[in-house]
Parts: structure tokens; sequence; C-alpha cells
């Protein structure tokens, strides 16, 4: 599993960048308001060769899509059949998986950075809105007349970014925080618990979120995940849950199988860097140098600088 960059989306989802698309981007940073930008989805596919499948992977980009057509989401232990209408608000702490039952898509999305709404003048936290927090649904039902209303913020937003309004992006940043309020309002829906394969996917992305923060590469570099919470939360499953289904599947818990990966790399640093060892305690995330040491010793019977020499 990946981490896919908003210049990365745009090739994920057309294959090549389309030529409108790569000069959208270049203007947006030039720009230095952060990213956004909003596509009809029937329109797109044809014009672009879009895929419209999404693989998992976590992004470094929000996500709102408004769905007309019958599609499959999978994330951490649910899936969420969805027949007709929905609205999907995606972050980029949880990864899914996106797949369409056939091409009659129809609806639309739009994409935006974290720095693109922290331009707002309304200092607009995302991950402070009840919508973004730890363990909560991000894919809500909608009914004939809900998405019509919530259509008609996406007609405004197409409108406006063709615009040549001087103050267009805020009025943009206010569109997407309508459309975060009306999902606050709304209902979750329902999953399908397949147990098996709910285990096998959490297992399988617990351990490909471990592996991605490996090799540390340099002395500033530091873990984002270090414990059983920090994982449980960015798969939006409870950490006992997280810890049991790792218990069955691997035969170790979460703990041990997090401090045995980070034994390994605390190992490869003390023989392959000239870094100190407070240097090394700081990117394995750990907020005391004797924390460390005392960690170090308590796996492997040495303490780092007996092992390193």
């Amino acid at each position: 599993m990946t981490t896919t960059t908003i210049k990365e989306f745009y090739d994920e989802m057309f294959g090549e960048y389309c030529p409108e698309v790569i000069k959208y981007v270049e203007e947006m940073d030039k720009k230095d308001v952060g990213h956004f930008n909003v596509f009809d989805i029937g329109e797109m596919f044809g014009a672009c060769k879009a895929k419209p499948a999404m693989p998992y992977n976590r992004r470094t980009y929000y996500k709102i899509s408004l769905i007309n057509g019958k599609n499959k989401v999978e994330y951490a232990d649910k899936t969420i059949e969805i027949e007709d209408f929905a609205i999907l608000f995606a972050t980029p702490k949880i990864p899914y998986r996106y797949t369409p039952y056939d091409n009659n898509q129809k609806g639309h999305f739009c994409v935006f950075t974290e720095d693109f709404m922290t331009k707002s003048k309304t200092g607009l936290l995302l991950d402070e809105l009840p919508i973004y927090q730890p363990n909560t649904d991000f894919i809500f039902r909608l009914d004939a007349r809900q998405y019509q209303e919530i259509e008609s913020i996406f007609v405004k937003m197409h409108n406006e970014i063709q615009s040549d309004y001087q103050f267009k992006y805020d009025l943009l940043r206010n569109y997407v925080i309508e459309l975060l309020h009306n999902g606050q309002k709304l209902k979750p829906m329902d999953s399908l618990i397949d147990n098996m394969n709910a285990s096998s996917r959490i297992t399988s992305l617990f351990l490909e979120l471990l592996e991605r923060q490996f090799p540390i590469e340099s002395s500033t570099q530091a873990l984002l995940l270090r414990n059983p919470k920090d994982y449980a939360e960015t798969l939006n499953v409870h950490v006992n849950h997280l810890n049991k289904t790792l218990k069955e599947r691997t035969g170790k818990t979460t703990s041990e199988i997090i401090t045995s990966r980070i034994l390994q790399e605390s190992k490869v640093l003390l023989k392959s860097t000239s870094w100190n060892i407070s240097e090394i305690s700081n990117c394995l995330g750990f907020e005391e140098v004797a924390h460390f040491s005392n960690f170090f010793k308590k796996q492997s019977g040495l303490s780092p600088l007996a092992f390193r020499n």
C-alpha cells in the first residue's frame, strides 16, 4: 500500500495526465493556495479515460464524492454496498478500496488538500470536525431529494472554478464547508461484515501501514504511527478488535508486532549510521533517550551502545 500525492492522484485516475490537468496543477502550485479541483464523474471517464476503481492506499488529500450508481467500498472490517445515491467523505487517515459494478456512473467529486482549507479565514481545522474523527463512518446514503440538493453545491463549484472572480477560492472553500456540514447531518450506511475477508484485510492493511514507515532514511524522519492505538485509529477499528484479529491471524499481539519491527529498525540504524543514540531514539518515536535504552536492552539483552560497539 502506498501513499498517493495529489499529483499522483491524477495519474492514478487518468492513466496519464491530461494536458489541461497538468496546466491546472501547475497553476495551483504557483498561486500557493493549496489544491482544489472538482470533477463530473460521467464526463471525466470519457474525456480522459479515467480509471473508476480506486485501490487500497492512503492519500495526502481529502475527497468528497457524490455517487449515483452501483458501487462497493471496502475499508478495514467493513464492506459498503451502494445501490444508488450516496456521499463519501474520504480522509488521508483511512485507506479504502472503491470498486464500481458497472460503467453507468454519475455524480461529482472534489479533491482538496489540508493546506487549501487552512487558508480559510475561518481557520477551519479539518481533523477537528466530527465527520473526520477516528472510528467514525464516512459513507452516507442519500435519497433523490438529498442527492439533488447536494448536487446543486457541486454545480456551483463547477461554475465557480471556471470563473475569473478574484476571491473564487474563498467561495470554493465555503462550498466545501457546506458539503461537510451536510454530511454531518446524515446517518451512516449499514455495512456487510465478512469476518474471514475482513480479518485478512485488516491484517494486511496493518502490516502494510507498519512497513510503509520504514526504512528510516534521515535523522529528521519520525514514526507517525507508534502504538496500537495509532494503527487502530488509522484503520478505523477498535484497538481491541485489531489486537484480537492480529493474534488470530499471526499469533502475535499488535504491540508484539510493532515492538519487533522497531527493534529490527533500531539495530539497522545502530549498525549502519553514525547517528547518535538520541537521534535514533527520536526517529523511532521515544520521548526520552532513557526510554529507548531501556526498550532496547529489554528486547535484545544489550544496551544500544554495547550493540553498536
